[in-house]
């Protein structure tokens, strides 16, 4: 009985196969718009400050 046990394939924790999944279906996703990645990274407000500042 030991024998067969040892030969079972032992299935991954819920918790690894929802973060594999979650990475694979990111890959797929096509890259957001660069308006968004301006936003997001806050460009925008670096332009705004930098034209605030009188010459």
């Amino acid at each position: 009985m030991e024998k067969h046990d040892k030969e079972r394939s032992v299935l991954p924790a819920k918790e690894l196969v929802r973060k594999w999944l979650k990475a694979e279906l990111e890959q797929r996703r096509p890259p957001p718009d660069p308006e968004q990645i301006r936003r997001e990274l806050g460009w925008d407000l670096l332009r705004l400050g930098r034209e605030a500042v009188p010459r």
